[in-house]
């Protein structure tokens, strides 16, 4: 249960322009209530039960395929047959994917690079969140960067449910039918792509930080 001051994180607010990859960052991360840049859409197959809102399970979301009800992919180097309760469709596209599953691209990515700014306040696994979150086929590009840099000002119950909504989203693409799989190959590549993108951003500004610094140390020992 949500504590005081532990609402989920928000959605951008007020037509403020949000805070893109490169930007100058305050002091102290953002705030999370521009995370993301408009409202996300209600949870993929829930009619109209919960609304978008502040709920950061259903941020920028936009839903995985209806879940048909065929068995998940087989292990990769499994042969997969119709007695395994797959039909000729999935044995088609399990043929055309070979040994992708999904998660297997982000999976062979680094997190290198993506810095997590300090947090006090908080404590859980840097490697384990940045990994959770470099696989997730719902965020964009620029959320992720703008999770990352609101960091310092989530609260503990913000942290863990984001950790284990995006461990849901991990399972629950993992375990849609063989009939996905490609779809899900090329989303998943598009984001391997948008996190190595990522990393290259954050190298630029991590060099702008250091020439900052030494820059700052040397008129400090000049007396400037």
């Amino acid at each position: 249960m949500p504590d005081d001051q532990n609402p989920p994180i928000g959605s951008g607010q007020g037509g403020q322009q949000p805070v893109r990859p490169g930007d100058q960052v305050p002091t102290g991360g953002i705030d999370p209530t521009q995370v993301f840049s408009s409202p996300p859409p209600p949870p993929p197959g829930q009619g109209g039960g919960q609304q978008g809102g502040d709920d950061p399970s259903t941020a920028g979301q936009a839903g995985p395929p209806p879940q048909d009800q065929g068995p998940p992919p087989p292990p990769p180097g499994t042969v997969a047959t119709k007695e395994m309760g797959y039909d000729d469709e999935d044995l088609k596209i399990l043929a055309q994917v070979g040994d992708y599953r999904f998660g297997s691209i982000t999976a062979a990515l680094s997190n290198e690079n993506i810095a997590v700014p300090a947090h006090p306040n908080t404590q859980f696994d840097e490697e384990t969140f940045l990994t959770l979150l470099r696989g997730s086929i719902s965020l964009t590009r620029d959320e992720k960067w703008r999770i990352i840099q609101a960091i310092p000002k989530l609260s503990q119950f913000q942290v863990d449910e984001l950790q284990k909504i995006l461990e849901e989203e991990k399972h629950k693409f993992s375990e849609l039918s063989p009939k996905h799989l490609n779809q899900l190959q090329k989303l998943e590549q598009k984001h391997a792509d948008d996190w190595n993108d990522l990393k290259s951003i954050s190298q630029q500004q991590n060099v702008k930080q250091e020439d900052q610094t030494q820059a700052d140390e040397i008129r400090k020992q000049l007396g400037l």
